[in-house]
C-alpha cells in the first residue's frame, strides 16, 4: 500500500464577524476591525521580600506566591515531615535547613520571575559590589 498523504495544517482561519479569510495568528481582522481573539493579559510583577516573608512564616508558601505550585507544596510537605521528626531530634536540623532554604529559594525565585518578564535587570557579575 502506498503512503497515505499528510493532512496540511490550516495557516488561516475565517473572521467571525465578516467572513473574511486572515491568518491564524490574527488578532484583529484586517477587513472589518474587529478583535478576534482576546488581549494578552499582562502578568504582574512578584515582590520578592514579600515572597521571603511568606516562606519565613511556612516553607512553601513562597513559591506558591511566585507560581512555582509544585515546588511549594513539596516544601509544605517536607517542612510537615521534618516538623514531625523534630520528635527524634534531627528533625529540627531538617526543618531548619528547609526553612532557611525555602526563603533564599522564594527570594531567588521571585527575581527570576520579574526578570523574565523584563521589570526588573539582571545584574552581572562583573557590576556588583565588591564584598569589603
Amino acid at each position: 500500500m502506498g503512503a497515505q498523504p499528510q493532512p496540511t495544517e490550516r495557516k488561516t482561519k475565517y473572521c467571525q464577524f465578516c467572513g473574511a479569510e486572515i491568518d491564524i495568528r490574527a488578532e484583529i481582522c484586517p477587513k472589518c476591525g474587529v478583535r478576534i481573539a482576546p488581549p494578552p493579559t499582562p502578568q504582574s510583577e512578584k515582590n520578592p521580600a514579600l515572597s521571603l516573608i511568606l516562606s519565613f512564616l511556612l516553607p512553601g508558601l513562597g513559591q506558591i506566591y511566585n507560581g512555582q505550585v509544585d515546588r511549594g507544596v513539596l516544601m509544605i510537605f517536607g517542612a510537615i515531615i521534618f516538623g514531625a521528626l523534630i520528635l527524634i531530634s534531627i528533625g529540627i536540623f531538617l526543618y531548619l535547613g528547609l526553612w532557611v532554604y525555602g526563603m533564599y529559594d522564594a527570594y531567588k525565585g521571585a527575581e527570576a520571575y520579574n526578570r523574565t518578564l523584563g521589570q526588573m535587570p539582571s545584574t552581572p557579575k562583573d557590576e556588583r559590589a565588591p564584598m569589603f
